[in-house]
This record gives C-alpha cells, structure tokens and sequence, in this order.
C-alpha cells in the first residue's frame, strides 16, 4: 500500500461517497473531451472518472503512487510530471479539458493561480482544497473573504461551492476541513480592458485592502479620475466590471 508522504502534502480519500461526487461534480455539457486528474494518489477518485465518456490522464510525482497505480490500471495515461511547471497544452493537444483533482494544500493558491493562467486550456474544474481557500475562490462581493483569486477566477469562470469534506475522510486525516469548489468557463473571451492592468488594479487593491482605493491605487490613478465616487470605497465592495471600469479610466489617460 502507498504511505502518505507529509513532504508532498498527501491525504489520501478513503470515503467513496465524497470520491463519486468529486466525480460527479462535472456539468458534462462543456465543449472538452479529456478529463485530467492532479495528484491521484492511489486512484480513489480515478476509479470513478473511468466510469465517464472521456479520454483520461492523471498527472503525478510520488513514484510509489505511480508504480501502484500503473500496477491496478495499466491502460491509464500517466503523466510524471510537476502539474505547476508542467505546460498544460501538452495534455491535450492544445484543445480544452476538464479538471479534477484533491489538491495538496501547500501548493493550493499557486494551483487556482495555473488554472487562472490557462483559462483557454481549463474549460471546467472540480477540486478539493483546504475549506478556507474554497471559501475564498467562491466568495462574493462585500465578503469578508473576497480577494484576489476570487475576482481574478470570477472573471472568467463561474464558481460554485459544491460541499465540505471533514477530517476523518482522509487518511491520514488533516487537521482542517477541506472544501470541494465547481469552476465552469464562462462566456468571457477577453476582458474589456488590458488584462496586465487588471490583475495589477486588483491585486494593489487588496493587498492594502483596509484602504480605500483612492489611496491602494495611487500608484496608478490619474490625476484626472482620483476624485470619481468609486474611489471612496474598498476593494471588496467592487465587482469583476467594476475593476474592469476602473481600468477603462486609467487606461483613458
């Protein structure tokens, strides 16, 4: 049997309901033919993306999970790679696919950042993450937990809680609760304004996120535009088109 390795963050699912629902946590209706799974440990969730209409591989570093898996499923496509310095076009010829994954926690930001960078490869993704960063990634405006990765996501993805996963569902079992979000491409091709613009507005602004943004945006803000009535508030009061407008304004000068 695999033994979980602290060093890479496993906690491997041994609860098959919570497995079939990550499973079945897809739309299906989205234009992709490929599923990928991120860190499949033993395959608790593998097991049942087989059971789906689509091509699948499974990307992992552990070799002991890897002999393992190759051992129980030897027609599954492997990919022994790091998924973040991985290029995602080579899974699937360069075409959309789908996401899945129990993500390690350590690395659970810098995941939700890849998908973000490849949101012309990701067309859907279902994944577990430490509750509080679910929490985040789908948090609304003027919640307490809205931030950047929930504006930078929600700009081009819809984001649903789908359900908390408690501790004694993993072996070994974390010390927090985990959280299993439904990222869904939306119809955004490309934001109305310049998109190096937008997560540099975004990300000043939270940063100093007890400021309003007339202060959080100096750096940036025309003369011209730092009086408008939108700069009397603070980041987490604004929208995806309320950053983009602001952009507009900035670009205007």
């Amino acid at each position: 049997m695999v033994k979980a390795k602290k060093y890479l963050g496993q906690h491997f699912l041994k609860d098959e309901n919570v497995c079939k629902a990550i499973a079945d946590g897809m739309t299906g209706h989205l234009d992709y033919d490929k599923l990928v799974e991120i860190g499949p440990g033993t395959g608790a969730i593998t097991k049942y993306l087989f059971e789906k209409d689509y091509k699948l591989s499974v990307v992992e570093v552990d070799g002991e999970s890897i002999t393992y898996l190759r051992n129980k499923h030897p027609e599954l496509d492997i990919v022994d790679f790091d998924f973040l310095r991985l290029d995602l076009a080579t899974l699937n010829d360069g075409k959309p696919f789908g996401l899945f994954g129990n993500f390690p926690y350590f690395i659970s930001t810098q995941i939700l950042f890849k998908i973000y960078e490849n949101k012309e490869l990701v067309n859907e993704s279902v994944g577990m993450f430490q509750k509080e960063v679910a929490e985040r990634t789908a948090a609304k405006p003027g919640s307490k937990t809205y931030g950047i990765i929930s504006v930078l996501l929600q700009a081009f993805y819809d984001i649903e809680y789908l359900f908390t996963v408690d501790e004694d569902a993993f072996n070994p079992p974390p010390k927090v609760k985990s959280g299993v979000i439904r990222l869904k491409r939306n119809t955004v091709k490309s934001l109305d304004c310049d998109e190096k613009l937008f997560k540099q507005v975004v990300k000043l602004g939270f940063n100093q996120r007890r400021k309003t943004l007339r202060n959080s945006l100096k750096s940036v803000l025309p003369d011209e535009v730092r009086q408008e009535e939108i700069f009397n508030k603070r980041p987490e009061q604004l929208g995806v088109q309320e950053f983009v407008g602001i952009c507009k304004m900035i670009e205007k000068f």
